[in-house]
């Protein structure tokens, strides 16, 4: 098994998984820490070391509110449990789990972005476990990144300081792990060609953020979004813009008492994480004219959306507004924009609607699809039974054959055949829905969806 790599920097060395058979190596560097002259700026590439680097257990996560206080939130005590866990501005690490015994094993590579809104989650989560992806023959990777202020002020001195890349520092993080990954992951024993980008909620957004980046070129392989495609017909935009994102970075140095960029990188981290908190408004992706040249939907119009496979899909429970799910309105008018505009990679859609056990009857809620994903139930403490385990065998054979090959149609790990699902046409409608089993499905719209469907896009923009 690898248990020693060596990296661009220096070597690593990582520990048998639950399964021996895996390896996992958690807190590999990619950037330099963000901290003091460097806090809001750039990610930067790390300093060279001597000797092996134990990498063992999980970083410290980014800065954000405190986790695992609120008792009565459905996410805190579902997975962002521990008001205890390590916290520091020194986040940018990653973790790879790997089956491979040699490096010459050129495996597919699946590397994963954490959903929060951009203002909260970590890599350490756990669902997040790589182990079960990785025993099918994958090389999992889960990237950190900065969060809220800290990863998406921005305050105009930030352009000063670097025109071509003052903002949505927190996206730039990602980027600069996946560089690290597509230099470095076939010493894990991972194809730098065959690397896919995943990612739910905000994660989600993030790997369409990086699909509209066409920096990544030839980086992106494949892209899985879960519940991460936001179209709300009732509001002009889910984004803030440029300007006013601008102006609450002012706000929230008057908030802060400060006045200058010197003085607010002279504050203490527990302070403005704090103070965040009170100031009580959320950050996040701009058009910034760098790293976001335009919105994605005029970006795919435009051709400069990366055309990749793309597996994408939402939960029967999240985000209705007025009897529409707006990730369902989301993803399938991205999928028509990108099939109208004669993009030619395949896209796949489902629909998640499993019942979830529990005194709460949840439903299938927002984020609760990453425990079959991932297939990591046994750590969750709901009660799911049987049925539950073998749907998510099943979801997660999906998605390996996907990271895999750009189709996620194959076998199931007992030998037998999966049923067979079709790639989304605007005149087929084709879903594969899951709930106690994968039944794929014609997709009905009902006639106010369609109605929204039909519009002009930039409406959205």
């Amino acid at each position: 098994m690898l248990r020693i790599v060596s990296t661009t920097e220096g070597s690593v060395r990582g520990l048998p998984a639950a399964d021996p058979r895996i390896t996992s190596f958690k807190g590999i560097p990619f950037a330099q820490p963000p901290v003091g002259e460097l806090r809001w700026r750039a990610p930067r590439p790390c300093t060279p070391y001597d000797g092996i680097r134990d990498c063992c257990e999980f970083a410290p996560i980014s800065m954000q509110s405190i986790p695992g206080l609120d008792a009565e939130n459905i996410y805190t005590n579902e997975w962002n449990v521990d008001p205890a866990i390590a916290m520091s501005e020194d986040c940018l690490y990653l973790n790879v789990w790997t089956p491979a015994r040699s490096p010459d094993e050129k495996l597919p590579v699946f590397v994963w972005f954490f959903g929060g809104a951009l203002q909260w989650g970590n890599c350490a989560e756990m669902e997040f476990d790589g182990e079960r992806i990785a025993r099918r023959g994958i090389v999992v990777v889960t990237v950190n990144y900065r969060l809220n202020v800290f990863g998406f002020l921005t305050h105009p001195k930030m352009r000063e300081e670097d025109p071509h890349t003052g903002y949505n520092l927190g996206h730039l993080d990602q980027q600069a792990g996946l560089r690290w990954v597509h230099k470095n992951i076939a010493g894990f024993g991972g194809d730098p060609d065959r690397i896919t980008l995943g990612g739910q909620s905000a994660g989600g957004g993030s790997v369409m953020a990086q699909l509209n980046c066409p920096q990544n070129k030839g980086m992106i392989h494949g892209a899985i979004v879960e519940s991460g495609v936001f179209l709300n017909p009732f509001e002009k935009t889910f984004n803030i813009t440029l300007e006013e994102s601008i102006r609450q970075s002012l706000d929230f140095f008057s908030y802060l008492g400060v006045s200058s960029m010197e003085e607010a990188r002279s504050l203490p981290t527990e302070y403005i994480r704090d103070k965040n908190d009170a100031f009580g408004r959320l950050w996040g992706t701009v058009i910034d004219g760098n790293f976001q040249t335009d919105t994605y939907w005029n970006n795919i119009g435009k051709r400069r959306f990366l055309d990749v496979p793309v597996l994408a899909g939402y939960t029967n429970n999240e985000f209705i507004y007025q009897d529409i799910n707006v990730i369902e309105l989301g993803t399938m008018r991205m999928y028509q924009e990108r099939e109208r505009n004669g993009y030619k990679a395949p896209q796949y859609l489902y629909e998640f609607g499993a019942d979830i056990p529990g005194a709460d009857q949840p439903g299938a809620f927002h984020s609760v699809d990453l425990w079959f994903f991932f297939e990591t139930l046994a750590k969750c403490s709901r009660p799911f039974q049987g049925r539950h385990y073998d749907l998510a065998r099943k979801m997660c054979n999906y998605w390996c054959n996907f990271i895999r090959k750009g189709d996620p149609n194959g076998c199931d790990q007992d030998g037998g055949a999966m049923e067979e699902w079709a790639a989304y046409k605007e005149n087929s409608r084709q879903v594969m829905s899951f709930y106690d089993t994968p039944r794929l499905q014609y997709k009905e719209l009902t006639e106010r969806m369609q109605s929204y469907m039909d519009q002009n896009i930039s409406l959205f923009c």
